[in-house]
């Protein structure tokens, strides 16, 4: 069996259908694991386990390679937020080959986020339902982790550049008239930590937080990063692909007039029509009766629309990151070639396993020397 069948074939059927288990304890037990190779790299039997993950999963071409606001990415495919929400494994995520990492989402106070079962897969539509709610411990621990990393002579974050962005979002607890100061809370303590940062206002599960979307909810939150962004970190801004496009324009008019580093396209949609699931297995109720955010293939086509609006709208002059239904190359490839700078993965990652991130470069760079391209960002934009 070739290895990039061990997971769909074998252990992908187990997890899901054998063993029946629960996907948030099942990710729980991951993180652990995961968490336990970040904090334990010194030791010697780990770092022979990292380089192991290394050889086997990342795959390198200079043709991959480009700098973004300032940052070197070895290539343009990334972790999504919500993953590693709390910064557990952020420097082991460049040994399963992924570029870059965002972690988050994080909120300023600690949250226990929405109540269980909140996590459940649609195995027949490639998806995930999620409604965690920003279930994190907090800027304040975030940022104490990632500084107690940065000042051990004994760790490395990566063995090449590997940029790691911070996903800010509103605490629950907080009204929507205070969250400027939510916001800003979080990014005083995360900003000297993160090589970039983003905006999350389109998450559907936190109440009215897709208000904040908004021109005159945004607009404040904006500025006051903005002011505070001494240090001109890169800030982006996350969107709902259930927008309509004047919605969009008004965003982008907003990301240009507080000059935003880029827009990320997009978060998970409320929109249920699509789906071959009719009801919940772990509930027993109907999909449409579930609150929460679609992920995964039910994505795909709208979140290559949206980048592909964003990058016509503003000619290519506003980086983005796409989002939203990416399993294989030609998936990355419609998304980059739409307007996409990076990608990032999440649910794709969760039902094709941990060598898809190398299966994805690999035809990429295939892709590039196929149409006689040098580098990634000849193909951003161009429209295939």
């Amino acid at each position: 069996m070739r290895t990039l069948d061990i997971y769909t074939a074998g252990i992908r059927p187990l997890l899901f259908s054998g063993l029946k288990a629960d996907p948030e304890r099942l990710h729980f037990q991951s993180m652990q694991l995961l968490k336990w190779l970040d904090e334990e790299e010194h030791q010697l039997p780990v770092k022979w386990l990292r380089h192991q993950l290394h050889q086997s999963f990342s795959f390198s071409h200079s043709a991959l390679e480009q700098t973004l606001w300032g940052c070197s990415f070895n290539n343009p495919v990334g972790l999504a937020a919500g993953f590693d929400k709390d910064g557990l494994a952020a420097h082991v995520w460049a040994d399963f080959g992924f570029g870059f990492a965002e972690l988050g989402t994080v909120t300023l106070h600690p949250q226990p986020g929405n109540p269980k079962p909140r996590l459940f897969r649609l195995p027949k539509d490639q998806a995930v339902l999620n409604r965690m709610g920003f279930n994190n411990q907090g800027a304040e621990a975030l940022a104490k982790r990632l500084s107690a990393k940065l000042q051990n002579p004994t760790s490395s974050r990566s063995p090449s550049p590997f940029p790691l962005g911070i996903n800010l979002g509103k605490s629950k607890i907080t009204p929507l008239e205070s969250a400027v100061e939510d916001y800003l809370g979080s990014f005083r303590l995360l900003k000297p930590l993160g090589d970039y940062f983003v905006v999350n206002v389109s998450s559907p599960n936190t109440p009215g937080l897709r208000s904040l979307q908004a021109t005159e909810q945004l607009a404040p939150i904006l500025a006051a990063l903005q002011q505070e962004n001494q240090e001109q970190k890169p800030l982006l801004v996350k969107i709902a692909p259930d927008l309509e496009w004047r919605a969009i324009e008004s965003i982008l008019e907003l990301a240009q007039a507080h000059q935003l580093a880029g827009i990320i396209a997009t978060n998970t949609t409320i929109q249920r029509d699509q789906l071959k699931t009719q009801i919940i297995q772990a509930t027993g109720n109907s999909v449409t009766e579930e609150a929460g955010g679609i992920s995964g293939a039910p994505l795909r086509n709208r979140s290559t629309e949206v980048i592909r609006f964003i990058y016509q709208q503003t000619s290519g002059t506003l980086p983005i990151i796409g989002v939203g239904g990416i399993f294989t190359a030609d998936d990355a490839w419609e998304k980059i070639t739409a307007g996409a700078s990076l990608v990032q993965t999440y649910t794709g990652w969760i039902y094709e396993g941990p060598w898809m991130v190398r299966r994805i470069l690999k035809g990429l760079a295939q892709k590039l020397e196929e149409r006689g391209m040098k580098a990634i960002g000849e193909a951003v934009g161009s429209g295939e």
